[in-house]
């Protein structure tokens, strides 16, 4: 078993679905990897196309225990009076990243769009990320 370090760069988003009826919303991101999960700051009033430019760095075990090699990117709408409200989402398949950078010690990938979709599947907007995973230990 390898272990490392898979470095998700938050980079922006593009037309998102405005949630607010009144002004403009206030996103942020909700990063969730194999049990793990870290926040983005709030965009505060950049709309439907925010820009982060923020890193987490999130531990990965491959091959992992429970086989979930995919990183869900939760958008929410920061809401002062009401509940957050959940914009859309977007999934990242990392498995062959993580094959390739446990064989070769470290890959990069540069910021890609991905599709943000609604609950039904519906697109609602693109968020840009890119990933870099660095193994630190192998184990036999």
């Amino acid at each position: 078993m390898a272990v490392g370090f898979m470095e998700v760069q938050l980079v922006k988003a593009k037309e998102l679905r405005n949630t607010d009826i009144f002004g403009g919303m206030d996103p942020y991101v909700v990063i969730q990897y194999n049990g793990q999960e870290q926040r983005s700051s709030v965009a505060k009033g950049q709309g439907s196309n925010p820009v982060w430019t923020e890193k987490f760095v999130f531990k990965v075990e491959y091959p992992a225990p429970s086989n979930s090699y995919k990183i869900i990117l939760k958008i929410m709408d920061k809401d002062s009076i009401s509940k957050d409200d959940f914009v859309g989402q977007a999934t990242v398949y990392v498995k062959d990243l993580l094959a390739i950078g446990v064989k070769d010690g470290a890959i990069e990938l540069q910021p890609l769009k991905y599709r943000v979709v609604r609950a039904d599947q519906s697109y609602c907007g693109e968020i840009h990320v890119g990933l870099t995973f660095k193994v630190e230990e192998a184990f036999i």
